[in-house]
This record gives structure tokens, sequence and C-alpha cells, in this order.
């Protein structure tokens, strides 16, 4: 303690600019300073800072989400840490790997689907995952004609299945604790946030999944059963849930995330009597949901708030799809508990064909593979720029073809061009209906699977541009 206190001391003590000479000089601009970390030997930056060559650096592994030197790598993978986190996943009973990825029947040879530079990716398997660099290269490698006939068929779809997508925003009179303020000042409040999760919560409400304990001592289901614990799929920090305990008096959670947070609402749940909490972390692609010991016995909601690209679809086939069990024999029905689900979707730009939950009602409509994932990437030009007053209005104006066709000039125009020359709001509006055509999908498989589904919009554009929501129950429970 002394030694550290005495290096503060000397720290303290040096002079500004013999400071700024053992810091690293990457400058930040939101800070509007240099980092202060200390550089790396013969570097004038730090580790976090120091230019990376990208033929040198490659995904760890155990853990994709970090990056180490090619020719360290034998030696990172014995001591990553997160390799013993890895290991014991891997024991659990629930844990069965790529059990919600979707089958490998339904894929295809990727072969048509080559854009410049794929045949790099090959080897790493990273053709399952079609990044957007590679969905925009196919789009741009397209003929002007293709690119037009693409636009129309998306519109033509839009307009027949996306029509009576309803406004659904609720503020049940349960979460007036929560839209008062009258709750604890120590959790994080963002009115946004807030908005979206009250009318989640009110939409399962208005569903008859979830009932209000408000000056009851008891809340008695249809079906005889208790108040339902909940499962929250890509929890993050897990405020979704903590309104949900707050509000109803839920006793039981599970909250899925396959990343590690801080300031979560774990500790604060478990402040609540009799509430039992589990963390599951696990990518949902390798959760048996059916093998979760304790969930076994009691009704359950589903729950995600923005769950981002695929990872709706997974869940969605945890919850709802037919697996083989681990020696891939015998089929297991998805868990008979399920009392209701509520998702709002949102980054579509991130969706993969593989994962895909309805890939035969998208062929049915005419869409292929390939035109798959030019719509996915076409989504992000609904959320990719500030649309200022035009926002609120995007989704509800159609996009003119003719205006788009009329900036072609000269034989060498091509498809790069004309989207560059494209207006912002037209360009959202094609996102938009991309975006809707994907949901629909999702929303036909849940009616096909049981479900008394619907697909909403669950808050108002100025609130959030993703504001999209499936929600369904299981009649079996009403």
């Amino acid at each position: 303690g002394c030694r550290q206190t005495a290096g503060l001391e000397v720290e303290r003590s040096e002079k500004p600019e013999q400071t700024m000479e053992t810091r690293c000089k990457f400058w930040l601009p939101k800070k509007k300073r240099f980092c202060a970390n200390i550089p790396l030997n013969e570097s004038l930056f730090c580790g976090n800072h120091t230019p990376r060559s990208d033929s040198q650096w490659i995904p760890c592994p155990i853990d994709p989400s970090h990056s180490v030197l090619k020719e360290n790598l034998e030696g990172h993978v014995r001591r990553c840490p997160l390799l013993k986190q890895v290991q014991s996943l891997t024991l659990q009973p629930f844990y069965q790997k790529g059990i919600n990825a979707g089958k490998e029947e339904d894929l295809e040879e990727l072969e048509t689907f080559r854009p410049e530079g794929a045949d790099d990716l090959e080897s790493s398997g990273s053709l399952d995952n079609i990044l957007s660099e590679m969905k925009r290269n196919a789009v741009y490698s397209m003929t002007v004609l293709d690119f037009y006939k693409l636009i129309e068929k998306i519109e033509h779809v839009h307009e027949s299945i996306c029509k009576d997508i309803q406004d659904s925003y609720k503020v049940p009179e349960a979460c007036g604790i929560w839209i008062k303020r009258e709750v604890d000042r120590k959790l994080p409040f963002q009115e946004k946030h807030v908005m979206q999760q009250v009318s989640i919560l009110g939409n399962l409400e208005g569903l008859g999944v979830l009932k209000s304990s408000l000056g009851k001592e008891r809340v008695d289901y249809d079906d005889g059963t208790g108040i339902p614990g909940v499962v929250e799929f890509g929890a993050g920090r897990g405020y979704l849930t903590q309104m949900l305990a707050d509000c109803y008096g839920i006793k039981k959670v599970f909250l899925v995330e396959r990343k590690s947070y801080k300031l979560k609402a774990d500790r604060s749940l478990r402040q609540k009597e009799s509430l039992i909490l589990q963390r599951l972390r696990i990518d949902i692609e390798d959760l048996n949901l059916n093998a979760v010991e304790s969930l076994r016995e009691d009704p359950y909601l589903a729950i995600g708030k923005h769950l981002c690209g695929p990872a709706t679809d997974l869940t969605l086939r945890c919850c709802l799809g037919e697996h083989r069990n681990q020696s891939n024999a015998e089929l297991q029905s998805v868990n008979p508990n399920l009392r209701g689900l509520a998702i709002a979707t949102c980054c579509h730009h991130l969706c993969q064909w593989k994962h895909y939950i309805n890939k035969k009602y998208l062929l049915e409509l005419g869409i292929t593979k390939e035109e798959f994932h030019a719509i996915t990437w076409f989504t992000s030009w609904a959320v990719d720029a500030d649309h200022g007053a035009d926002l609120p209005d995007v989704t509800d104006c159609k996009l003119h073809l003719e205006s788009i066709e009329k900036k072609q000039c000269g034989e060498d125009y091509g498809v790069e061009d004309i989207v560059r020359n494209m207006k912002a709001v037209e360009r959202a509006v094609l996102g938009f209906m991309c975006k809707k055509i994907i949901d629909m999908g999702r929303l036909m498989w849940m009616k096909e699977h049981g479900l008394d589904a619907q697909f909403v919009k669950y808050v108002p554009s100025s609130v959030s541009p993703e504001n999209h929501l499936l929600i369904g129950r299981c009649p079996s429970h009403l």
C-alpha cells in the first residue's frame, strides 16, 4: 500500500510536459485530450491504439470478440481468460452447440454468391456469415435492370403482405411506478428506454398473458397457474426484466446473455424477496431451453428488447422449434410451458440466410437467397441517417421507382451511382419496407407454430426508429 501511495505522489509531482511525454499519443476527440495510457516499448501508442496489420491479427478461436497476433495464437489459447468459462459452459446440460442455428438441409451451396474476396474467407468458415461489405459488393455488381427489378419486387411484396401493421403503444397502469420514477434512484432511468419497456409489457398484458398485481395479494391466471416466470433473451443488463419484476411481481427470472456487463440489474433483482434469478451466459444459438431443469415445471414468458439481427430467429427457434437431442436421434418438441412471447426486433442488416426462421415463406414470395442478402443490406438505410422531421412519416411513404430511374445518365451509369444519388428519404423508405418483409416472415412462422401472434408498432418513430414488436400467446394456456 505504501509503495503504491509513493508512486502516486511521484506521478503527481511530475511536470505536465514530462507526463505528456510518457503518455500514448492517440488523440481522443470526444475528450479533447490524448490517451492517458502508457505507450508500448518503441511505440508512440499504447496497446489499444497501436496500429495493427490485418494480416497479423486473427480472431481468438475461444472468443472471437478479441484478436491475437497469429504468431502468439498457440500460447494465447492456453491462457485465454475465457477458456475456463467456455470449458465450464460446455459441461452444462442446456448447452448444445448450434441447436438453434437452423437446419443444415436448409443451406444451399454459396457458389452463386461469391463476391470478390470471398475465397479468402472460405478456410475460416466465414461464408456462413455474409458480411455487410460482401452484401454491398453483391448489390453493386448487379446490372441496373436487375436492381430495378429487385426494387419493384420489394415494393410489390411489401404492398401485398404488410398492410395491417397496427400502432399499439400501451402504457399499463401497473408500470406507473416506473413512469413516475417511484423506483430505486440508483437504477438507471432513460425515458426512451422506459417508454419502450412499458409498451412491451403493456402489449403482453393486452394479450392476457401478463396480469397486474396492483392491490392484489394473489394473481390468478386462466389456466389455474400462478405468476409465470420470465426468460429474457439478449438480456444485456436486464432492466426490461427489472421493470417486469417491479410492476408484475415476477418471481422466477432467467437472463440469457452471451456477454458480460457492468451495472447489471441482477444486484437489485436479488434483493427482492423470494425472487429466483439465474443468469445463463450462453449464445442463444447453443441454448437447449428444454434442458434448463428449473424451467421444466413452471409456465414462463419469453421476452427480448432489440434482439439484433439473427438473434430474433435463434430465439424463436429456441422457444418454438423442434430439436434433435444430444444424440441427434430423438426429436424433442418445444417446452410446453411457454405462455407468451414478445420480441422487439432490430438490426436487420445483420440477418443471415442460414439462421432466418422462414426461408420457405420468402422463397414462395419469389425472394431468393441472394435477394435476401440484398434486402438485409437495404435495411440499414432505414436508420443510418438523421431524417429529422421526415422520419415519423417515412414508413407511410411509397418509394417512387420512376424518380430513381430518371437519374440514369449514360451507359456507364451503375448501381453504385444510383444508390449514391438516391435521396435519404427514398433510401429510408426502402429500408423500412425490407425490415417489415423480414419480420412478416417471422410472424407467419409464429402462427404456423400455433401462436396467436401479431406484429405491431409499439412506440412512435420519434422514440426509436426500431419500433416493431412481435408478440404472441399460446392458446393452450388461455
